[in-house]
């Protein structure tokens, strides 16, 4: 994975960390580096970024506990070239991340796309709580009517009950305030995914045999 970098692994690592971990710009980054006595330019940090992602959310999604089988769903608006993209999002109800996706537009295709992904990785949820809203009601009835599972999936839909999810938006929100703007599509769903994951190891969904929760983060691009 790290063939062909002229930096060694423990510079890329900590400088990903860095950036998916605290409300860092690039440029940031790159003066925390210096400081450390490490030249790189904040482009060529945005590019591991981007490489490195998918491979530690494959890799988390092997090794993250069972979440509960009663979730919380939810989308969030996300500025990308200054249009709405949306996050969608699910978490149990004890707050663990069950998972997440950017998509580019907020309709029942997205949220099937997010519940095919959240299945996969996750399993058949017993219940989900939604807003009113009628595309995710719709996504939901989509799966229901393809007759894999022996019981339904149950929907409620009962606004306060998703606070928990809402909370959770706000704390990936605040991450990502201080950032001028994700410029395209691809960059801003593999950087989100990155703080995502970030996020999962510091709610200790992840076996770190009392690791930190860098050597946690780093195991998974090890």
């Amino acid at each position: 994975m790290y063939k062909g970098h002229r930096y060694p692994r423990v510079i890329i690592q900590q400088a990903v960390y860095f950036k998916l971990r605290f409300s860092l710009s690039y440029r940031d980054v790159e003066e925390l580096m210096q400081i450390r006595g490490v030249e790189v330019d904040h482009s060529t940090i945005q590019r591991w970024v981007y490489k490195f992602t998918p491979e530690i959310e494959k890799n988390m999604n092997k090794r993250k506990y069972q979440t509960g089988d009663s979730w919380r769903m939810d989308e969030t608006y996300i500025k990308v070239a200054g249009q709405d993209r949306f996050l969608y999002r699910a978490v149990d109800k004890e707050g663990n991340t069950v998972d997440f996706l950017l998509t580019k537009r907020r309709q029942c295709m997205s949220a099937q796309k997010f519940f095919n992904k959240a299945i996969n990785n996750n399993g058949k949820p017993r219940l989900v709580n939604i807003d009113k809203s009628g595309s995710n009601y719709a996504a939901i009835q989509v799966v229901n009517r393809r007759g894999l599972f022996k019981n339904n999936i149950k929907i409620r839909q009962c606004k306060y009950l998703n606070n928990i999810v809402e909370q959770d938006h706000r704390g990936i929100k605040r991450r990502i305030i201080n950032y001028t703007g994700f410029k395209e599509f691809e960059s801003a769903q593999r950087t989100l995914s990155g703080i995502e994951v970030v996020n999962i190891i510091r709610k200790d969904q992840i076996s770190n045999s009392r690791k930190t929760n860098f050597k946690t983060f780093i195991s998974l691009i090890a």
